[in-house]
């Protein structure tokens, strides 16, 4: 058997790259044996290989270069136990955020598979849940840059990125749908999720019942199928008793083909 390995015969027996092993002797995780004072080279023997091994074993665990120092500074079982006790309670965590994170896109995916598939121009009555909503009280004027007003939003409630996994609406007013004013939105909101927790209080959408439509295209052509929702409620002698709802189920965020964004509009109402 071999009395010394170079840091390359190191690196190649524990797939252990180079860099990282004159690293680990840099801060005295993983000192060579010795080290030949005329060419600067570093070997190793076999006494090296249990604690490089035990160094792969933590990293793997995900426990910092930190710990790894105290631990092998003060090598002791309690404090192994105590090691791994704090790293099997942050993974805990972030299964979690893992999970949580697995049902967000899981989620996501449904609504745009629901989205492509869905019947389009087609009005129908639908009863929906309560929703939570991040909401925003701000005028926004059809053909404005929505991405300030949205960025407004994000900021005031300190929303992060793994909330962010959601759908975006905008509003039209009571007032505003009464006077076919469909060109000018009063709020805007973020649909919020079990899952999500905000640093300010959120608001509730009640369950209630809409009309709703899906079509195809943006929030800029939607001013047409706001005319064919009352023409619906006139007939059926329904009456509007909230601002509107309407969200871009597929758009710009999701693809390049604006042949392919799909729009959803709900009015809120009470049968006379």
């Amino acid at each position: 058997m071999k009395d010394f390995f170079t840091i390359g015969e190191m690196s190649k027996l524990f797939l252990v790259k180079v860099e990282t092993l004159r690293y680990y002797d840099e801060i005295g995780l993983l000192k060579p044996q010795y080290i030949n004072k005329l060419t600067n080279y570093r070997y190793y023997t076999t006494q090296q290989f249990e604690r490089l091994n035990s160094i792969k074993y933590l990293r793997a665990l995900g426990v910092p270069i930190s710990k790894l120092l105290d631990f092998f500074n003060y090598r002791d079982t309690d404090t192994l136990v105590t090691m791994l006790n704090v790293q099997k309670s942050e993974i805990a965590l972030k299964k979690k955020e893992l999970e949580k994170i697995e049902r967000k896109i899981s989620r996501r995916l449904g609504q745009i598979e629901d989205a492509i598939n869905t019947p389009l121009d087609a009005i129908a009555e639908v009863k929906l849940p309560k929703w939570r909503v991040a909401y925003l009280r701000r005028e926004y004027v059809l053909g404005d840059d929505i991405e300030y007003p949205i960025a407004e939003l994000v900021k005031n409630y300190g929303i992060n990125g793994d909330v962010f996994l959601g759908k975006i609406g905008i509003s039209i007013s009571v007032s505003d749908l009464k006077a076919n004013r469909y060109d000018r939105y009063s709020s805007i909101f973020m649909i919020l999720e079990d899952e999500d927790r905000i640093t300010t209080s959120d608001i509730t959408f009640p369950a209630r019942e809409y009309l709703r439509i899906r079509f195809k295209g943006s929030h800029m052509n939607a001013s047409q199928y706001y005319n064919k929702l009352f023409a619906y409620m006139k007939r059926h002698h329904y009456e509007l008793v909230d601002d509107s709802i309407e969200i871009a189920l597929i758009d710009y965020g999701i693809t390049n083909d604006i042949d392919k964004y799909v729009t959803e509009i709900l009015l809120p109402y009470v049968r006379l």
